[in-house]
């Protein structure tokens, strides 16, 4: 199997952690032209919207992280990432989609100001603001709906679980983590001493470590950051018009497929 993948990627990290917790074998890819919006070749044949991650699997081409989880339960169900019982399997798909589009959302708007520079001066204080607190909004409903549990999924670490790691994470790699001691601070403490999360974590913080120049690349015209669905609503909704505006002026922000 061939995942195409940017170790930044939440939605590349969910499949990455599912793929090492069935122990199957994978190579790994970041497509050429990633971020541009021209992206051609395999990838975006596997991927209408060129989007990560995708997955080659034999003669099977998948898009959308939730579709490839969905394949690998199905093709591989031993062990299993969802739970038995049909309520549980809902609430850990709802916790899914809640991470997959809110909380995502958050953190890429994050992103746009941390690494790329989209706002600076009072506006950046005000968008960082904002998203803090809709952060801890989030996370108090995921404290509640982990409850007294160790792990989302139930009794043992699953599907749920490997929905909200990458997103909690980065949470706390924003310096907007709950406190030590905390419920969610200790569950982040149990799922990193997973092999899985764990080399799936290092290559986010290697990635991460390398975003310094994420400025001067879009500026530089290299690619342009795809503004779509919950990303531009929390841009619109947080106070970003601005943002929003000025991409669409310098040409440095795209939407997905089909454009025109």
């Amino acid at each position: 199997m061939l995942l195409y993948e940017h170790p930044l990627s939440s939605y590349a990290q969910k499949v990455k952690i599912a793929l090492r917790e069935k122990g199957l074998k994978f190579d790994v890819e970041t497509p050429t032209g990633l971020g541009s919006g021209t992206a051609t070749g395999p990838f975006a044949e596997a991927s209408l919207r060129t989007e990560v991650p995708a997955l080659i699997d034999g003669e099977v081409r998948i898009f959308d992280s939730t579709i490839i989880l969905e394949y690998l339960e199905d093709k591989f169900p031993s062990p299993p990432l969802l739970p038995r019982d049909p309520a549980a399997r809902a609430d850990a798909r709802m916790i899914e989609d809640v991470c997959d589009t809110l909380y995502e959302a958050i953190n890429w708007g994050l992103s746009e100001i941390r690494w790329f520079k989209r706002a600076e001066g009072e506006l950046a204080d005000t968008l960082r603001a904002t998203a803090a607190r809709q952060t801890a909004e989030l996370q108090a409903w995921l404290t509640q709906k982990l409850g007294n549990r160790d792990w989302f999924n139930g009794d043992s670490f699953g599907w749920a679980d490997l929905s909200v790691a990458p997103y909690v994470n980065r949470s706390f790699h924003y310096e907007l983590g709950t406190p030590a001691g905390s419920p969610l601070a200790r569950w982040r403490d149990r799922v990193r001493e997973r092999p899985s999360v764990a080399a799936t974590f290092a290559e986010f913080e290697a990635a991460a470590a390398n975003m310094g120049d994420g400025a001067a690349r879009l500026a530089s015209g290299a690619f342009r950051r795809e503004y779509r669905d919950h990303r531009l609503e929390w841009m619109m909704k947080s106070g970003g018009l601005q943002v929003v505006l000025d991409g669409l002026a310098k040409n440095n922000i795209r939407f997905t497929w089909p454009l025109g």
